[in-house]
Formats: C-alpha cells, structure tokens, sequence
C-alpha cells in the first residue's frame, strides 16, 4: 500500500539503528553531567539507570511486536489506553527530542570546529550547524535504505573510538577497580537518583527501533531479540568507558569537564597523554553526533507521521513519497523544527529537561503495556509495573524548575488535543 513503509531493517541494522541513538550525547556528554550531580556515584547511578531501562525496554519490545506500526509509544497509548495517553506521549516526544536534536547539531559542530582548530563566534556556529542539518535531513528524506547505511558507518567507527580509549586506560592505568569501591562511599541517595534519572536518558534511544516498528523485518521476532542486544551492549559500554574516564581523571575532575569548550571524553583521552586517542575520541565524537542527529530526524518524522495520520498535527505529514517509501514531507518539517532551536542556540537545560519528559513518556509506555492482551504479552505484567513505578519516582527528583515546566506543557498540549478532538467529533456527526 502507498500509505505504508517498507520492511527493510533485519535484526543487525535494528541493533545498530538502537545503538545509533544511544552512543551519542549520552556517552560524550551525560555521563560528565551525571558525575557532576552524583560523583563516584556515578557508578550505582548508571546500574540503576540500566535497570529501569531495561523494564522499558522490554516492555517497548512487546509493544512494537504486537502493535509494529510508525509512531512508538504514541500509537501504543492510543491503542491500549485511549488518545489523551497517546497524545501525550507524541507531544513529549516530539518536545523532548527535538531539543536533544538540536543539542546533537550543536555538539557535533563545536567538535568540528574544535577538532580543526577553527575559531568561530555563536553566529558561525549556528550557521554552520543549520548547514549540517540541512545535509542531515536530505539524507534521512531519501528512505530507510539510506539511513540505515550512513548510520552503520556512523556506529562503527563511534565504537572504534569508544574502544581505543578504554583499552588506552587498561594499559595506561590498569584494571579501573578504585572507582567501584568509591562509588560505596561519600555518596548521597538523593544525588545518585538525580542522576539515574539523567542517565536513564542516555539508555532510551532503543526506543528508535520500535518507533521505526513499521520497516522492520519479521518485527515480532526482530524487535524483541534487537533492543535487549542493543541494552547489552550499551550497559556493558557506557560501565566501562566511566570507568575508564573516572580513572584517568577522578570523579571530581571529571565531572568538572562539562563546564570547559572540549567534550568530557576528549579531556580525558589527553590526560593519557597518547595523541593517537585523543584524535580517535575526536573523530569518534563527531560520529556520534552525526549519528544521534540522524536517528533522532528518523524517529521524530516517524512519530509526527503517526500523529497526522490520525490528524493531531496537520494530515498532509502523514503523505510517504511513492518512490523511496519516505515520510519525505515529515522529515523536513522536523528538520525545520530542529532548525529554529538551531538558531536560538539555547541548550543550557536541555538534557534535564529531556530527562523529564522522556521519563513521562516511558511511563506511558510501561501503562500501555499493563493493558496489553494476555494473548499479545511476551514477559510478565510485573515488569511493566517496575518500569511505570521507577519512571514516575526518578521524574521528580530532578530539579522542581525543570519538571514544573514540563507538566505545565503538557497541560498545554492536552487542551490543544481537547479542542481538535472535540472538533473532529463534531465534524464526523455532521
């Protein structure tokens, strides 16, 4: 059908596409935020954080594969617990991620410019950056096929540079085993929970894959089996490279590095003082970048699709252009979505805010997988309790400012759903 996607993914291109989201802001830039928050901490705070994302991950996996249309958890609330859930979700999503976006182009530029030695003023950043989206969003505009190609590359050799730099540490400094016994000590419960909450963020972007649920191959079988390999990978990761950074480092100093020019990781490859690592950190964060930028241009045009299928944004994004089986007009309203953010340059409190209505979004998604048939459910009902239970507790705990502002827009985007719903109910009795 003209109105559908195509089922390209397979299981290593869904794993990739799920790592592609994750390894990105995330690993470069949250895990210093969190060790500012939580110091040696950090350590429990990524435990807990895997945990909770692993009851949402698996309740996202049942989800998708009983229900694998375009739209994630926004089509899930609509189909299990009715359309101010659904659009609840779809409106944090698109707020949250579109931010993030933003904040990837930004991030990715800066590591450009640090990279070449290139001295640019606020103005030269945004414009280079609207530049790169614009690249970004005709690659994503041209089909699935596309993407999922470029973000292979992408993962690749974001890995490669993740992996030289722990081995780097082992060989430099050992086995990192003082970190594991600090994080036992001189720790506050309350700032190890601030920051699970901020790194249960850098975990979510499994949730692409079953956002892309409707080009995914044999889908009940693969995204099951892709996003727990992905959460594997990922915990084992983002454990290790801490470790590795906190080592080199300390906690204290590390943790200090998200208030300079450079990227956390890339201070920490040059405290080893070896200059190969140093440039494949760089390299590795500019990928990263790029990578999250993409994923997150593929997951939010799939999202906004979804909605304007059912008319909570306007009904022409929901049109696929007949030749690469693209949400071509989606993606580039998204694209100039992120691009006004672009040009306001403001990411001071983007990652927890994101943090905030990310969680809220998860917790919709554990909600709509209690409701699940018992003929459609993969994995008991207490595991989408934890999840709802463990997203709604970390939600306040981060900063009172932050979380008020998000219930206040999603009040907003509520009242906006109230008047088209009661339109289109008036418009279909007529």
């Amino acid at each position: 059908m003209p109105s559908e996607l195509r089922r390209d993914i397979k299981t290593p291109g869904a794993i990739l596409m799920g790592l592609g989201s994750i390894v990105g802001t995330g690993i470069f830039v949250s895990i210093a935020i969190a060790t500012q928050v939580a110091g040696n901490g950090i350590i429990i705070a990524i435990v807990i954080a895997a945990i909770l994302a692993t009851f949402n991950g698996l309740s996202s996996a049942q989800l998708a594969a009983a229900h694998p249309v375009s739209g994630g958890t926004y089509e899930y609330g609509y189909r299990f617990l009715g359309s101010y859930f659904g659009f609840t979700a779809g409106w944090m999503f698109l707020v949250a991620k579109s931010a993030s976006a933003a904040t990837a182009v930004l991030g990715c530029i800066g590591y450009l410019f640090y990279a070449f030695g290139v001295g640019a003023g606020s103005w030269g950043i945004v414009g280079a950056g609207v530049l790169l989206l614009f690249i970004m969003t005709f690659l994503v505009s041209g089909g699935i096929n596309r993407s999922n190609l470029a973000n292979k590359f992408i993962v690749l050799v974001t890995l490669l540079g993740l992996a030289a730099l722990v081995v780097a540490g082992l060989f430099t400094n050992g086995l990192p085993t003082k970190p594991i016994v600090d994080s036992f000590t001189d720790t506050s419960i309350s700032s190890i929970l601030y920051a699970s909450a901020l790194m249960f963020v850098a975990y979510t972007g499994y949730g692409r894959i079953a956002t892309l649920g409707e080009e995914v191959s044999n889908p009940q079988k693969t995204i099951p089996k892709a996003i727990i390999l992905a959460m594997m990978i990922i915990v084992v990761l983002y454990l290790a490279v801490s470790l590795t950074a906190i080592q080199i480092m300390g906690a204290e100093a590390f943790g200090q590095t998200v208030e300079g020019e450079a990227a956390p990781l890339m201070i920490a490859a040059q405290a080893l003082s070896l200059p190969v690592i140093g440039t494949a950190i760089t390299i590795a964060a500019i990928t990263a970048m790029l990578g999250v930028l993409l994923n997150l241009l593929l997951g939010l045009s799939r999202v906004m699709l979804g909605m304007a299928r059912r008319r909570d944004v306007p009904h022409g994004l929901a049109k696929i252009n007949p030749e690469n089986q693209s949400p071509a007009t989606a993606v580039w309203v998204t694209g100039g979505i992120i691009g006004l953010l672009v040009l306001s340059g403001d990411v001071v409190f983007t990652w927890s805010f994101s943090a905030f209505t990310v969680l809220i979004y998860y917790a919709i998604t554990n909600l709509s997988a209690l409701f699940l048939p018992a003929d459609l459910r993969l994995y008991p009902r207490v595991i989408p309790a934890l999840g709802l239970f463990g997203c709604l507790f970390l939600a306040f705990w981060i900063d009172p400012k932050i979380w008020l502002f998000g219930i206040l827009l999603i009040i907003v985007g509520l009242a906006w759903h109230a008047v088209v719903f009661k339109y289109q109910k008036k418009n279909s009795t007529e």
